[in-house]
């Protein structure tokens, strides 16, 4: 396969998407993505690999061995390897973020972790490192049990952006929040009320886990992968066992990949759910908190009567999945969804309904579809801003190809299109739930995965409900036990939250959590 006006030939992984793999030279890797952005396609994520011993067994020898970048296109997804040499004693790659300015914090992430840089890149402040570890320390390139040494240095400012003018001031909120929130710092700049600027600081819930998944054997990385983002568990760990299952040329049951789907969509309507009631909560509306509150504690309740878990974590594993259904808990979760389906469509003639709500909604936190498109706004947030993506429509894999999915959008781009974007998807994946049951296939859910003995890769990709899961997964060669010799996994948050931050502009102060809660970002998800 070849990425379109590309003269470079990819091949095939043995994964339910289309997914191509292949190594490009520095060239072609700065071609690779101008013809994705010609061609109206997305990065995707971008990470370095793991350290390889370069001819010593000195530690200041291990170095990264390549930079990846994944792209889509309406033909598929584009995993580009290249391969890294040191130049003048740093390794280097072109910047890709004059192209895509979402790979400009992913760059700088690699940077942290396995010093490896961008050449010509503006921006080379740290991401992940806040000072926890020596600047000459790469954790990436230590053996997993390495701990950082104990850095005396005094701590450093971050260096923020500073905007300049008369009356202008900062508001720093974070990163300990009020609430039970994840961390993250938020620096506003301010005219009265109104935001000028909005710049993030993120990275405060780093907890090695690409590192950690190096000391797992393949078949037990899927535990860590469901608890990257606790909200996307089912997303993560079906990503995680594509992967794997993609590495190892396994095929799993049609009865696991219907489960396996109707788990996830379990997962969209819960938070959908949770979110609508906390927009209507931060919109000074605390009706629609407690009312969809108690839907959603229903909901998870009738999870976990299903698969033993609210979350339904590790319910989805290598193979397929934990257990089937019964007949009698399939016919309690189709009544169910009948039941919440009237009620959600009650809330949302009295969200339509109240004049006030709306007009705290509309025209709130827009971004425009242009602005969506040249930053990569993606998922719920992207569909709500006319980017029309979503794989279960883009490249549906069984069952979905035999759901008709019907994508959810909207073209202005404000909380308003956000908030019509959740009540549209959740009354789709209602609909999805109750087909998946009524067609659920009989036999076997599980199957044995049988590791290769020799290296290779593999990929994952699933519409989560924040937008497109990835997993790129490699397996060394035959090690006993085996392991993963590198794990990169990406959430759309990474393309997301730079997006909020020119959303932000021009609303003022106190619309801040409302805009913040219509995109519900994960700190977790990008901060592995």
């Amino acid at each position: 396969m070849k990425i379109p006006g590309l003269e470079l030939d990819f091949a095939p992984l043995p994964a339910p998407v289309p997914v191509w793999h292949g190594n490009v030279t520095p060239g072609q890797w700065l071609a690779a993505a101008e013809a994705v952005r010609e061609e109206g396609g997305r990065l995707v994520a971008l990470w370095a690999s793991k350290a390889i011993q370069s001819g010593a067994s000195s530690p200041e020898l291990l170095r990264a061995e390549a930079i990846f970048a994944a792209y889509v296109t309406l033909d598929g997804l584009f995993w580009l390897a290249l391969p890294l040499a040191p130049h003048h004693g740093r390794l280097s790659y072109p910047d890709l973020s004059g192209i895509f300015p979402a790979a400009a914090r992913m760059q700088r992430a690699a940077a942290d972790l396995s010093n490896v840089h961008a050449k010509g890149m503006t921006d080379e402040r740290a991401w992940l490192n806040h000072g926890a570890w020596a600047a000459d320390f790469f954790p990436l390139l230590q053996p997993p049990e390495a701990l950082p040494p104990v850095d005396a240095r005094p701590l450093q400012d971050y260096a923020f952006v500073r905007v300049e003018g008369d009356g202008v001031h900062e508001i720093a909120v974070g990163p300990v929040h009020a609430g039970i929130i994840e961390p993250g710092h938020f620096r506003f700049s301010v005219v009265g009320e109104k935001v000028l600027r909005l710049e993030q600081r993120l990275g405060y819930t780093h907890k090695g886990i690409e590192q950690r998944m190096t000391q797992f054997e393949p078949l037990q990385g899927h535990r860590l992968a469901g608890r990257v983002s606790g909200d996307s568990t089912v997303a993560y760990a079906w990503a995680y066992c594509m992967a794997l299952e993609s590495a190892a040329g396994c095929d799993i049951p049609p009865a696991a990949r219907w489960l396996r789907a109707l788990m996830l969509e379990r997962e969209r309507v819960a938070n959908h759910l949770g979110d609508l009631g906390a927009v209507g909560n931060d919109a000074a509306f605390a009706f629609a908190l407690a009312q969809f509150s108690r839907l959603r504690e229903d909901w998870l309740r009738g999870s976990k009567a299903a698969f033993g878990h609210r979350l339904m974590m590790d319910c989805v594993l290598p193979g397929g999945v934990s257990s089937d259904l019964t007949r009698e808990q399939a016919d309690a979760m189709l009544q169910s969804c009948k039941a919440i389906e009237i009620e959600v469509q009650r809330m949302f003639d009295i969200f339509e309904a109240h004049a006030g709500l709306q007009d705290r909604l509309m025209t709130t936190g827009r971004v425009e579809p242009a602005l969506a498109a040249r930053l990569g706004l993606t998922g719920l947030a992207g569909r709500a801003s006319s980017q029309a993506w979503d794989l279960r429509c883009d490249h549906p894999f069984e069952p979905y190809n035999k759901l008709d999915v019907a994508m959810a959008t909207h073209h202005n781009g404000d909380v308003a299109a956000r908030v019509l974007v959740r009540f549209d998807e959740v009354f789709e994946a209602l609909r999805l739930i109750q087909r998946i049951l009524c067609e659920l296939p009989h036999g076997a859910f599980q199957t044995s995965v049988v590791l290769p003995s020799h290296a290779t890769v593999g990929a994952g990709w699933v519409e989560g409900w924040r937008g497109e899961i990835f997993v790129a997964l490699e397996l060394s060669a035959d090690t006993q036990p085996k392991r993963i010799a590198r794990c990169h996994l990406h959430d759309p948050s990474w393309q997301n939250w730079p997006v909020l931050q020119h959303a932000v502009m021009g609303n003022i102060v106190a619309d801040f959590p409302l805009i913040n809660k219509s995109f519900n970002l994960s700190y977790s998800g990008q901060d592995l």
